[in-house]
């Protein structure tokens, strides 16, 4: 005999019939990544943003072979690449407007940078000179988030409490696949779906949350599929085709703007190069895996679309290679220079108020220097 069967059990009747809230039809992402290089939307595209597009890619990709190389020469303690990437980050820091934020992940220094942000600054954090390298205010970029989906709620605080303000403002916060398995990922999404709040959400999905696959990650269709069950648009995206990334975030910064609410766009990409200085990815993916990618090089790909359309030839070609080259001549000349460090500067921005147990330190830490200081005179 069951429970239910036992004389005087408690028998529910039948519950109301069930109505959605939403209709999850219009939040469902597309069943292929969205493209414009290579296909007839191509040609609707504005040439002038193709070039401005191609130009940062180019200053991108040698970003970060410059910033590699540094690591390399003990002037950078770690740096998270994102070469196969650069497409997604120059789209994201191009499509938002001069009073809007961008709140980074640490691998999303060259978003920062096309931001408009000193790429020595942006550095810093990873030279581990200072806790954030640069002033947030000047160009509305969030300090390099560390750990994984931290950010994310920070952003949707921000849109939420410009949108109660009456203040046109927009924020877009990026976040790698691995962060969408963090529980950051799933209250910021909550809140920002309840509050309507104007905040895009992109998440570029390289394949791996260091060495773990997406698959072991989640099972479900896209990472852009997991927006249907908070209550907002997935769009999913070709990550490693500019105008199409830009093109869909454009949208959504749109649709945030004019108080639709947020989206998730998952931007489908590859990390080609290891996830820092200090991984060996060879121990998690094959040689092979990594040239299957080659040919759908974000770089690569734009600059076929243009010079196959008369848009860019040689000279331009020429024109943007040595721009990057100068870029990374002084970010090597600016680097190799030793930093003038005070240790005091731990205590500095850490609170608007320092607490007593910060001043505790504070003292602790004059006090020794003074010591060593006068041991040194001696």
């Amino acid at each position: 005999m069951t429970v239910m069967e036992q004389r005087g059990a408690y028998r529910p009747s039948p519950p109301p019939a069930w109505q959605p809230r939403t209709d999850p039809a219009p939040l469902l992402p597309d069943a292929e990544p969205h493209r414009v290089l290579g296909t007839d939307a191509a040609t609707k595209a504005d040439p002038e943003l193709l070039l401005r597009l191609y130009a940062q890619l180019v200053r991108g990709r040698r970003y970060n072979t410059q910033a590699t190389a540094l690591t390399k020469q003990g002037r950078l303690a770690v740096y998270p690449s994102s070469t196969g990437q650069e497409a997604c980050e120059v789209a994201a820091a191009l499509v938002l407007q001069d009073r809007d934020w961008l709140f980074p992940s640490y691998r999303d220094t060259l978003a920062v940078v096309a931001r408009g942000v000193d790429p020595v600054e942006a550095l810093t954090l990873l030279r581990g000179d200072w806790h954030t390298g640069y002033d947030p205010y000047e160009h509305r970029v969030a300090p390099l988030s560390t750990p994984l989906a931290t950010q994310l709620p920070h952003a949707v605080g921000l849109a939420h409490a410009a949108r109660l303000k009456g203040d046109d403002v927009v924020a877009l916060a990026m976040v790698g696949d691995g962060g969408t398995s963090e529980g950051d990922f799933h209250e910021a999404l909550n809140f920002a779906a309840v509050w309507q709040a104007p905040v895009v959400f992109l998440v570029q999905n390289n394949g791996f949350a260091i060495s773990v696959p997406l698959a072991k990650q989640t099972a479900a269709p896209s990472l852009a599929h997991k927006a249907v069950g908070y209550g907002m648009p997935g769009r999913l995206v070709d990550g490693n085709d500019a105008a199409a990334v830009h093109e869909v975030l454009a949208d959504a910064v749109r649709h945030a703007r004019e108080g639709g609410g947020p989206t998730l766009v998952e931007a489908v990409t590859y990390r080609m190069d290891a996830h820092t200085n200090a991984d060996d990815a060879t121990r998690y993916r094959t040689d092979a895996d990594v040239e299957a990618w080659r040919d759908h090089d974000p770089v690569l790909l734009l600059e076929r679309e243009l010079t196959g359309r008369g848009l860019l030839g040689e000279d331009g070609v020429t024109a943007a290679r040595e721009d990057a080259e100068a870029m990374a001549a002084q970010l090597r000349d600016r680097m190799n220079r030793d930093a003038a460090l005070d240790p005091m500067d731990l205590f500095a921005h850490v609170y608007a108020e320092p607490t007593p147990q910060l001043r505790e330190q504070q003292a602790m830490l004059r006090a020794e220097l003074a010591a060593g200081q006068e041991g040194g005179d001696r």
